[in-house]
């Protein structure tokens, strides 16, 4: 029975592999995948790795010395991933696409609760504070949501938008001309939108692709969504707009500096990171630990779709998951 090291596990990450595992010996870590922590791999073909593991150079090249040949994702995104140094040496396989609607519905979820204020509601309400002052949302139907991305998740987005009487513009490199959607330049999309959501994939072109010059541009009431990648947006450049109410407010399902605190009890610890401990001191910033994809239904595709791509591998067969270096 092949022996795979799992990282970076956590309770429910175990319930759907262990009911769908019939090949394999899963060794479970709660560490992260990172050169400091390559050595527990020892013994295991596989290892199955996500989205805040290290998996650098240094990481890949230690695996290999461990004889490791193929390194799972459990997850769409690869940008941790270094493709340059596994070519030649193991297999890099990923989920993309479990459950679009989970991040979908997530990212409608956020901005409902940031502009009807439902978690300061909540909160007063337990103190049997009943007042309404300062809970003055707006309303979606007849705004305008721009939506950066239009791959799964990004389409199942647009969908709850129009259900929701929304006015969609999206941007991407790649407009499907067919679809009906209507694609503008992103100047127009961040001069237009009441909503931006983002959700399109981590590149070079992508990196803070929400900077201090596309903030300059947006409507100073507009709610900005991220339930991507944290390096969409420049932090301390969102903090700044935010500081000086030249938007409205941000939800943020992920942050660019998340790796060492997202997914972890933090809650007893002095956070040194002072621009996440601004953003989340601001009445109009939500942050949510990067739990979009938290449904049922995706935790079971995304293992049912890892151990896929595991039987395939060590079965000789084509991998249809293969993230192959451009």
């Amino acid at each position: 029975m092949e022996k795979i090291a799992f990282f970076d596990a956590k309770p429910y990450d175990r319930v759907w592999f262990d009911k769908l595992n019939r090949d394999f010996e899963i060794r479970y870590f709660e560490s992260k995948l990172r050169p400091e922590s390559v050595q527990l791999a020892e013994g295991c073909r596989a290892v199955c790795a996500f989205v805040n593991d290290d998996i650098g150079s240094a990481t890949v090249n230690s695996l290999a010395k461990l004889g490791v040949e193929i390194i799972a994702m459990r997850c769409a995104g690869y940008n941790n991933v270094s493709l340059e140094a596994a070519s030649g040496k193991m297999k890099v396989v990923r989920v993309p696409a479990y459950s679009p609607y989970s991040v979908a519905e997530h990212a409608m979820g956020m901005i409902l609760m940031l502009n009807r204020k439902l978690h300061k509601a909540y909160i007063r309400t337990r103190d049997f504070n009943f007042s309404l002052n300062g809970l003055v949302g707006f309303d979606m139907h007849g705004k305008t949501a721009g939506v950066i991305g239009t791959g799964k998740i990004g389409r199942a987005f647009i969908d709850i938008c129009r259900g929701f009487g929304m006015n969609v513009i999206a941007n991407d490199p790649y407009p499907d001309t067919g679809s009906g959607i209507n694609y503008v330049t992103s100047e127009e999309l961040f001069r237009q939108s009441d909503i931006i959501s983002l959700h399109c994939p981590l590149t070079n072109d992508t990196h803070h692709i929400i900077n201090e010059r596309s903030l300059s541009l947006m409507k100073p009431e507009s709610l900005l969504v991220n339930t991507s990648r944290g390096s969409l947006i420049d932090s301390e450049a969102l903090l700044a707009a935010l500081n000086e109410k030249r938007i409205g407010g941000a939800a943020l399902d992920v942050y660019e500096e998340e790796t060492d605190l997202f997914y972890n009890d933090n809650s007893t610890k002095i956070v040194t990171d002072e621009v996440l401990s601004l953003l989340v001191s601001r009445p109009n910033v939500l942050i949510t630990s990067h739990q979009a994809y938290l449904t049922r239904e995706a935790l079971q595709s995304i293992a049912a779709t890892t151990l896929e791509s595991l039987g395939d591998f060590f079965s000789g067969k084509p991998l249809k998951y293969e993230i192959k270096r451009s």
